[in-house]
């Protein structure tokens, strides 16, 4: 009997592609997810159109926030491993609407944690992210460097996650592993980060912005190859330690920063147009640059990214142009 496997966030950029190939090598997934109007709710539903190809594919419309409605929801799976990736995502939205994050962040994440505590399964696999690093300067990321100083609330919830986890990992022996993710990109990413920002411009002769007049960096990491790294890692739970807890924390990136205007570039010859650029200050909430040691994780999986930013891009520019031809930009 093929284990069954619960991705929160399945309508998510990232919880589709994991559920996708999950469910491509034979595992019963149940997927939850709000579908909340953070961003287009039109896109989440094509990406579960997706997932519902699969005969061994169950969605249920849950928000993590209702303890109750999870619990009544999964009572009746036998669920192994959990794949959480439900979050009020984006960095600067988070300024907009702190309430937002409080809710899904840290009361859904507590839920979800609730639910494993009574419901013990075989690895607990959760997202973080690459901005609890804030704005240090000691590069490439190290998951052993402090990160103590978020500049975002986004950044400071993700934080406070890695830290529940620890101590119900520590109470209650529940294998969890914290992944901070950098920067991912690809086929059906979200509408709010720049990808998708971009090429919307791009294809309407708009104008993009460009902060920090360009001098910024990012680990720019293809969707297929962050997807493998949550794949290797599920039968990799970690081991009970001397001190009791079985929980980690690891970087999940390509590990190779892209200057912004190089990325522009890139994406410019994808779509074979250039764009108008807007120079502009640093925004509150952002960080110069990120870049992932991947380290710990190759040494654990055999994790080894290998779509590089120009083929990753011109993946992305052939499906967005697909997926937009009928004129419903993003």
């Amino acid at each position: 009997m093929s284990s069954t496997l619960l991705v929160t966030g399945v309508a998510g950029f990232i919880g589709f592609h994991t559920a996708s190939y999950l469910l491509s090598q034979g595992y019963n997934v149940v997927g939850i997810d709000n579908l909340n109007d953070y961003y287009s709710v039109q896109l989440k539903h094509d990406r579960l159109n997706q997932l519902k190809r699969f005969k061994q594919f169950s969605f249920h419309k849950v928000d993590i926030e209702n303890a109750i409605a999870l619990s009544d929801c999964l009572a009746q799976y036998p669920i192994s491993q959990v794949v959480h990736l439900a979050a009020q995502a984006g960095v600067r939205y988070s300024i907009e609407n702190p309430q937002a994050y409080g809710r899904s962040n840290l009361i859904g994440f507590l839920n979800i944690l609730e639910w494993v505590r009574s419901h013990p399964v075989d690895h607990f696999i959760y997202a973080s992210s690459s901005s609890v690093y804030g704005n240090t300067e000691r590069v490439p990321f190290s998951t052993s460097a402090t990160a103590d100083k978020p500049v975002s609330l986004y950044a400071a919830t993700k934080r406070a996650n890695e830290l529940m986890a620890e101590s119900y990992s520590h109470l209650y022996n529940i294998p969890a592993t914290g992944l901070r993710f950098f920067t991912v990109y690809g086929p059906y990413g979200r509408p709010d980060m720049a990808p998708m920002k971009f090429a919307k411009q791009i294809m309407q002769g708009g104008q993009i912005d460009v902060y920090n007049h360009g001098d910024l960096s990012r680990d720019f990491t293809f969707i297929d190859d962050i997807v493998e790294g949550i794949y290797r890692l599920l039968d990799k739970p970690m081991p009970t330690q001397s001190e009791g807890t079985r929980h980690r924390v690891l970087n999940i990136g390509r590990g190779e920063p892209v200057n912004l205007l190089k990325f522009i570039e890139i994406l410019e010859s994808a779509f074979e147009r250039p764009v108008k650029k807007r120079y502009l200050p640093m925004q509150d909430g952002d960080v110069s640059t990120t870049w992932a040691d991947v380290t710990e994780l190759q040494a654990l999986t055999g994790y080894a990214p290998n779509v590089d930013i120009e083929t990753g891009i011109q993946l992305f520019a052939n499906w967005y142009k697909k997926y937009y031809a009928h004129g419903q930009l993003a």
